[in-house]
């Protein structure tokens, strides 16, 4: 984190083809670029903006200044441009919980939360997606919000993090318009939930910071098959503070305990489907059925030596640290275990605020962090009505409070007796005061430096770390990343704006941007100017792989079995008691939903009719059919759909001898593979949910020469594979 000279934050220089319209009636002057001739930026009072890129800092990595009116206006104006609905996470889903302390922190830290091992306090979790609505679909493509509301005995903490550790933009101004970019474009109100459209590749494109974080968005990570499924972050670095008030950088990290998952795109879009309400639905029926979902709290501490000389800028928002470079210590669990009882109230009602942080814990000068502090306040007062959103019972604290603050908009408390005022004189009467003790205090950090718009050159290395992430990916993730990238810019209209997106991508890896080029059918253009060139000796990180960091067992996934009448009693419950040993559910689907009655005359009530239950909700699938149901589903779409599905999204199926017709019908029976289980046996269903662990079979998906270690030796039947141990 070594200091040095500034640079001015400036696009790239590439010419900004516009169709933009003053309002009617406005003159104001005009300028030359890239020998356009176009309007000059103004505030809405009308003084012309000479800088719309970095905020006004005393020094070139200080402290944000309150006197930046252009920041205020564009902040204040982003916040209040929806009502009610959020902005931005508009669409999301909570739950409540506890965070419970197994490795306290008192060595590092005097927040009370982090004192005594074993200790549970409350909290409260909202999950969300970004760019939609409120009517829009789970599965779309996009970061998810990961906000975490913790209510210490020192007032709330608030963790509003991603499920991403690092992010678009560098500085808070860029906010709002990266946000307009991915919305619906405004002319035309759409797409929604979407980012595969001209105007935010436009940005993108003339945005080299956010290339680390598309990497990201255009991996896996952006479509997680659950919540209980994906890690958060706490995205920027903090700072711990002891009793003596010294500092210790912190990240935040929640990693699940059921492991990483996430889903094929083509899934992603068939889920949206059959269940927009996908991840909600999951969420509830997890923790509804008491099997709780939860994470670990890990935290990466350095200091100050070590952020000198870390390669990269800690307070770089777009940049991670390493695990390998340093491990992450795991300090606590969270676990959720009881839904809202009413979602407005609670879920569309909490307000989580950056800024809200216990004693002992503290802001570092990252400039989107401080940013962020400035707004969050101001976004709630306009959705949620006025100052006194704290006094909601979702959002107010569950310790003692006291304060003069009174009046406003839907107050519910007011100070009470003669005295509203500090300081007084009224002695015990005279309600609270400050307490110099054990009152939150900020880390006197030395800032000094001139009053000016600029970006630390340390912030400049916009592609080591997006290299970093892409060559620690499996060939299996890289794939889909370079898949991704060509489905999005195919979406984009303007040519200009896909080269110029490859451009960037020939500075991260030549075979990403190769594949890319190559999809979208367009010859590989000249790589963009780089303010700093490309690391490419950076080590390749395994714990940015989701492959790579599996689950060890099937706990937690859901099997869907498609019955018929008829169906082998014996094997359905054999198969319900192996997987409930492993900690995963059944979910029947079959012809009616009233459900099959199996071979011993049980009857086994359906979940799902199989027109509204296709194979992308599930994990893994058995077909466990009897020879007149699977005569009947052979010539039925959606049991044909069923299949089909399945096996091209690479799922573990198994499957009993009658189920081949329907095999040959979707002609899958001569593709068999190890990723299929013929069940002669009881004990198959046992070896089938210890496949499931590596919840896909790879081998299957085209153009990807996956490593299987446990395929099947030459000479064994076909559909007979090893279990993994």
């Amino acid at each position: 984190m070594a200091k040095s000279k500034a640079r001015a934050g400036a696009p790239s220089g590439a010419a900004i083809s516009t169709s933009y319209n003053a309002p009617q009636g406005a003159g104001g002057e005009t300028h030359q670029i890239a020998g356009a001739n176009v309007p000059t930026l103004t505030t809405q009072q009308g003084v012309p903006v000479a800088d719309d890129q970095n905020s006004l800092r005393a020094g070139h990595r200080s402290p944000t200044l309150l006197e930046d009116f252009h920041l205020r206006e564009k902040l204040f104006h982003f916040d209040h441009e929806r009502i009610p609905e959020r902005v931005v996470h508009a669409r999301g889903y909570g739950a409540h919980g506890f965070f419970e302390v197994t490795d306290p922190l008192s060595d590092v830290t005097r927040a009370d939360v982090f004192q005594r091992k074993g200790e549970r306090t409350p909290a409260f979790v909202r999950f969300s997606t970004v760019a939609g609505s409120k009517g829009s679909v789970d599965l779309a493509r996009d970061v998810r919000g990961f906000a975490v509301k913790i209510y210490t005995k020192e007032g709330n903490w608030d963790l509003v993090g991603n499920n991403i550790p690092v992010f678009f933009i560098q500085d808070a101004i860029k906010f709002p318009v990266l946000v307009h970019s991915v919305k619906p474009e405004p002319d035309r109100g759409f797409p929604q939930a979407q980012s595969a459209h001209t105007n935010f590749w436009d940005f993108i494109s003339l945005t080299p910071e956010s290339m680390h974080m598309i990497m990201w968005v255009m991996s896996d990570r952006a479509i997680p098959r659950s919540f209980r499924f994906m890690e958060g972050f706490g995205v920027h670095t903090f700072r711990f503070l002891d009793k003596k008030d010294r500092s210790t950088f912190v990240k935040f990290h929640w990693k699940p305990k059921l492991g990483m998952q996430s889903v094929a795109w083509n899934e992603a879009v068939k889920i949206n489907g059959a269940d927009p309400d996908f991840h909600r639905r999951d969420l509830w029926d997890s923790i509804t059925t008491g099997n709780f979902p939860e994470w670990e709290l890990g935290v990466q501490l350095f200091d100050q030596k070590f952020a000198d000389r870390f390669a990269f800028d800690v307070l770089d928002p777009t940049k991670l640290i390493p695990e390998e470079e340093l491990p992450v210590r795991i300090v606590g669990r969270l676990v959720l275990d009881r839904m809202v009882d009413n979602f407005f109230a609670e879920t569309e009602q909490v307000a989580f605020c950056t800024q809200n942080v216990p004693p002992g814990i503290d802001f570092s000068n990252d400039p989107l962090l401080q940013g962020r502090n400035f707004s969050y306040l101001d976004t709630q007062i306009k959705r949620l009505g006025g100052p006194n959103f704290t006094h909601l019972p979702i959002n107010a604290p569950k310790c003692p409070f006291a304060h003069f603050q009174q009046d406003g908009h839907m107050a519910m408390r007011n100070p009470v007796g003669r005295v509203n005022y500090e300081p007084n004189s009224w002695g015990d009467q005279g309600g609270p005061r400050e307490n110099p003790v054990t009152g939150t205090r900020s880390f006197a950090d030395e800032d000094t430096g001139p009053k000016q718009r600029v970006r630390s050159e340390s912030f400049s290395d916009h592609y080591s770390q997006a290299r970093q992430f892409f060559i620690s990916q499996t060939a299996i993730e890289q794939k889909h990343i370079a898949d991704a990238l060509v489905f999005e810019l195919s979406k984009v209209e303007r040519p200009d704006v896909r080269a110029r997106v490859v451009s960037h991508l020939l500075n991260i890896d030549n075979d990403l941007a190769g594949a890319v080029a190559d999809g979208l059918g367009i010859d590989p253009p000249t790589p963009a100017v780089a303010a700093k060139p490309t690391n490419r000796k950076l080590a390749a990180s395994d714990a940015l792989s989701i492959l790579k960091n599996g689950p060890e067992s099937f706990k937690g996934r859901k099997v869907g079995v498609l019955l018929t009448d008829g169906a082998d009693a014996s094997l359905y419950a054999a198969l319900d008691a192996a997987a409930k040993k492993e900690g995963a559910t059944l979910e029947v689907i079959a012809p009616k939903i009233v459900g099959a009655t199996l071979s011993d005359g049980t009857l086994i009530p359906a979940r799902q009719k199989i027109d509204g239950g296709p194979s992308v909700l599930y994990d893994s699938v058995v077909l466990l059919l009897s020879d007149k149901g699977a005569e009947i589903l052979k010539t039925h779409a959606p049991a044909k759909d069923f299949v089909n599905d399945a096996f091209t999204h690479c799922k573990f199926i198994g499957y009993t001898a009658s189920a081949l017709p329907l095999f040959e019908a979707v002609a899958l029976a001569d593709k068999l593979d190890g990723g299929c289980l013929a069940f002669d046996g009881k004990r198959d269903t046992e070896v089938f949910v210890k496949l499931c662990r590596d919840l896909r079979f790879w081998d299957r998906e085209p153009g990807t020469k996956a490593r299987d270690e446990s395929a099947p030796p030459k000479g064994e039947p076909k559909g007979a594979r090893k279990p993994r141990k």
